[in-house]
């Protein structure tokens, strides 16, 4: 069962206040929503939390795939299940604590997930990287107006994932569920923190020149030499493809560095814009506030049986 969810966008402080609540109540375990933290040996850049950290407070859904995998939501789903489960098997409590919005759907709102099929989702890539997503765009109008009509011509992602199911399982991809813009109501608390523009963007700059400082370009580095390689999911990771780009030669480090904190501050608009859709939120301004609010509905909620 889960007893209550903490999100935001990046730096904003949650996984932190997560521990805080979860090691003062004492029977609450952490389930991580984040589509990165789940790479093995991607740690300083994905903010993970501390090996002493994740001693004192359990973690679960951190390092539970390999950089060579494209993790879906899918798996995500499934195995973030299986870990609700298990905790509640065991007396005890968990929390959803993260910034990946799809994940959290996925888990609260049991989103049905339509099978892949790489081999053509490589191509779909390709194509749209040569004609541009808008060209896919109006391919999956044809097809499936509905779900063309979900999401921006720009969202290469989206759009290959629709294109993907609709044509290699004959269904379109809309009947596959109602689409992100249904909200049901569920039993448990949603607190989100959305701190003050300037202080969250001051916060992102701050933690990644802590992370530089703290040996990132080397972290990248160690995930370049593996035999395995890096998956198109992990090289897509905040600040991963630019050093990367710096280690192929593309740019300056400097310059890769600059990237990663405007790349992070858009990336942290469009979380702050996909959360605010969600009217079962409940928005707070500070980290104190919602750390009350937090423990406070932990101790009241009833829970949410996810994966249900």
């Amino acid at each position: 069962m889960v007893a209550a969810v903490l999100l935001g966008p990046t730096a904003s402080g949650k996984s932190a206040l997560a521990i805080e609540v979860a090691a003062a109540l004492g029977d609450v375990e952490v389930i991580s929503v984040d589509s990165m933290s789940v790479y093995r040996g991607m740690d300083i850049g994905t903010a993970k939390p501390t090996l002493a950290e994740r001693a004192g407070v359990v973690h679960h859904m951190i390092d539970v795939a390999d950089p060579s995998e494209d993790f879906s939501v899918a798996a995500f789903k499934d195995q973030a299940t299986q870990a609700a489960a298990e905790i509640a098997a065991a007396g005890r409590r968990a929390i959803l604590v993260g910034g990946t919005g799809l994940y959290f759907r996925a888990l609260l709102d049991d989103l049905c997930m339509p099978g892949r099929w790489p081999e053509l989702a490589a191509r779909l890539y390709a194509e749209a990287e040569a004609v541009g997503p808008e060209a896919l765009h109006r391919r999956l109008e044809s097809l499936d107006p509905l779900a063309a009509s979900r999401m921006n011509a720009g969202n290469t992602r989206r759009i290959v994932r629709a294109l993907e199911v609709t044509i290699a399982s004959g269904q379109p991809f809309s009947s596959f569920g109602p689409g992100l813009n249904s909200y049901a109501p569920i039993p448990i608390a949603q607190i989100g923190i959305d701190l003050d523009r300037q202080v969250a963007n001051a916060a992102i700059e701050q933690r990644i020149d802590d992370q530089m400082a703290s040996g990132w370009l080397e972290e990248v580095e160690a995930l370049v030499r593996r035999e395995a390689g890096i998956s198109r999911t992990a090289r897509q990771a905040l600040g991963y493809r630019e050093l990367l780009g710096h280690l192929e030669g593309t740019c300056f480090l400097e310059e890769a560095v600059l990237e990663t904190k405007r790349r992070t501050r858009s990336f942290a608009r469009r979380q702050r814009a996909w959360f605010r859709r969600d009217p079962r939120i409940q928005w707070v301004e500070s980290r104190s506030e919602a750390a009350r609010l937090l423990s406070e509905k932990l101790r009241s909620s009833s829970g949410l049986a996810v994966g249900r």
